[in-house]
């Protein structure tokens, strides 16, 4: 044997080291690249990861299932709302001046009043409306009553105007009270207390689109009298006809460091059909459950995500200067102030659960109202082909609904994650991929019922209808009473079905982008579920309430199979799913009333008319 010199082993040495280097670089490498394409996701309120859908061998072992422990912390979370409102009227003062560091608006004593004889529960939590009107402090008060008076006259706007307190509804541009339900509504909510008010004007959008979007440079420093005309420019026009679009108004809202304002460009070629995807969309995360919605998913800092939204294709041109404009929803960087929408409000055949058209009352029952042990357990949904507009054109695939429906409908040969406990009602959770076409037929009524905007799908009507599923036979709103899952998606905007499908005696599963009145009054895990927007925790959702299917079953060879259909099905899972059910519909009929929502708008308006009066430290209510 040749012997080794002590040069020899200091270059064996360094070739070892430089390995060893190497190794760990590339072990350092390969965690970070596990770490991007699967994320930690907010599996409960904490934000502690509970599972990692890495490699198989490597899963931790899933001792509690989530859910459980989300439907807790949400039903403590909505006792500790209700236990701590004001029970006098000197305690709600005290809280105003605590919350907000300035006293109540006058006339703070007769909403009040109205509130406590009309049974309201909030008494505090109106922090929606404090966060709207906070950029028109920034303004004299005469400037917000100038903007209100010139609002009226842009397009798609309506004017409630108050005189002597009578409130009547005007459209500017023609002069006549012929205007939208949504103004319509608005109005009808004042008819209490629009006696109570000074002369004041209220601009109404009468789309369901949310339609502020004011430029960060401008919110930082708000323009003054001289430069608001300058900024008209173009406002008066109604749609975009091709010039700029919604998403190129939006990044303009987001901070100058933010990934969205750092962009070269926003939209690729819309020739293509095909959109940008999450960084995990293609991965088998499906066992990661939001804590909420995503009302408040900044689309500064993921931009890539806007494609996956349709507000961002409106038709309807935004308006870049600060009106106050009324609207029933806003995405996440509009500056709109929010009321409640008509929908809920109105009494209808199409949105008003227990509505008797023939006899014009409601019921407390549906007629057409399913007892739960006969409902299906299958997740229903039903729409129009809407979601979006077509500026610029061709990214209809990527819309909201699109999305769902072909997600639900695939009948490819890929697979989904799902997890479940076996036997069923153990904690032995089993990790098994199943094929999603069989998932789908097992889990999933969902459908288009109506062709919306088919000329501006890529390929048009005939690859609109080839790429998803369309049910011919329509569908009533009581259709949707026989099943337990009902999914709740925005369309042009916000859903306005919402309300009735929380007042039926079915599970609501809701995925939106919007924010509204309410949101800080309602808690989802309890009064309703969730949803991301990806949808694609749907499958583990419905495996945890409802239990494994037949073809998760025989994926994971389960000794369950042997077992009868409904011995298969977690008993715990249904009477949860059913506690969620009776829970939105306690919601709806407690906190989402009609007096529920005139209390919201008088509070609103006071706090409006203080914005805009002439001396606003004297428009204040003092014990």
């Amino acid at each position: 044997m040749h012997e080794i010199t002590p040069g020899r082993r200091r270059g064996l040495f360094f070739v070892v080291a430089v390995c060893v280097v190497f190794m760990q670089a590339g072990l350092w490498a390969a965690r970070r690249q596990a770490q991007t394409n699967f994320p930690d996701n907010n599996l409960v309120s904490s934000g502690k990861k509970l599972i990692s859908f890495m490699d198989q061998d490597t899963r931790p072992k899933l001792k509690e299932h989530p859910i459980p422990q989300l439907m807790a912390e949400a039903e403590s979370k909505f006792r500790n709302l209700l236990a701590r409102q004001s029970k006098t009227l000197e305690l709600a003062v005290q809280e105003y001046k605590r919350r907000y560091d300035r006293d109540p608006p006058r006339g703070f004593d007769h909403w009040w009043q109205f509130a406590r004889d009309n049974g309201v529960l909030i008494k505090d939590d109106y922090d929606a409306i404090a966060e709207d009107l906070a950029p028109f402090w920034k303004l004299p008060s005469d400037e917000v009553r100038r903007r209100a008076e010139v609002a009226g006259s842009l397009p798609s706007i309506d004017l409630i105007r108050v005189r002597s307190g009578n409130a009547t509804a005007i459209n500017m541009r023609t002069g006549l009270p012929e205007v939208s339900a949504r103004a319509r509504g608005f109005l009808s909510m004042l008819e209490k207390f629009q006696d109570k008010l000074p002369d004041v004007d209220f601009p109404i959008n009468s789309m369901a689109e949310g339609r502020i979007l004011v430029p960060w440079e401008q919110n930082v420093q708000p323009n003054t009298t001289d430069s608001l005309s300058s900024q008209l420019s173009g406002v008066n026009t109604p749609d975009w006809r091709g010039e700029g679009n919604v998403w190129e108004a939006y990044r303009r809202t987001c901070p100058p460091d933010s990934a969205a304002r750092r962009l070269y460009t926003s939209f690729r070629s819309s020739s293509t059909s095909q959109r940008p995807i999450s960084p995990t969309e293609d991965r088998s995360y499906d066992f990661s459950f939001p804590s909420d919605v995503n009302g408040n998913f900044s689309f500064c800092d993921h931009p890539w995500a806007h494609y996956n939204q349709g507000h961002f294709f409106s038709d309807w041109r935004t308006i870049s200067v600060l009106f106050p404009v009324f609207s029933p929803a806003k995405a996440s960087g509009y500056f709109d102030i929010r009321i409640p929408s008509h929908y809920y409000y109105a009494q209808t055949r199409r949105y008003t659960y227990g509505w008797d058209p023939v006899n014009l009352e409601l019921k407390a029952t549906d007629h057409m109202e399913t007892p739960w042990e006969f409902k299906s357990d299958k997740v229903f949904w039903r729409g129009a082909s809407t979601g979006g507009g077509s500026s610029p054109p061709g990214f209809t695939p990527g819309y909201q609904r699109h999305r769902f429906v072909r997600m639900a409908s695939d009948e490819s040969k890929s697979n989904r994650t799902v997890v479940f406990a076996d036997p069923p009602g153990s904690n032995n959770y089993v990790y098994t991929q199943v094929p999603t076409a069989s998932l789908n037929e097992e889990m999933m009524d969902v459908a288009f019922v109506k062709v919306v905007d088919s000329a501006n799908y890529p390929g048009g009507i005939g690859a609109l209808i080839r790429d998803h599923r369309f049910d011919d036979g329509g569908v009533n709103l009581g259709d949707h009473w026989r099943h337990k899952y009902l999914v709740d998606i925005d369309g042009m905007g916000y859903s306005g079905r919402f309300f009735s499908f929380l007042e039926s005696d079915s599970a609501v599963m809701k995925a939106t982008v919007y924010r509204e009145f309410f949101e800080e009054w309602i808690q989802p895990w309890l009064h309703y579920i969730p949803l991301s927007m990806s949808y694609r925790e749907i499958y583990n959702i419905h495996s945890f309430f409802s239990g494994a299917t037949r073809s998760t079953l025989l994926a994971a060879n389960s000794t369950a199979l042997s077992l009868s259909p409904a011995r298969r099905r977690p008993v715990d899972g249904d009477r949860r799913l059913r506690r969620i059910a009776r829970a939105g519909k306690q919601w709806k009929r407690t906190l989402g009333r009609r007096v529920d929502m005139e209390a919201y708008v008088y509070r609103l308006v006071l706090e409006y008319v203080r914005v805009s009066s002439e001396d606003r430290d004297k428009w204040t209510f003092v014990l």
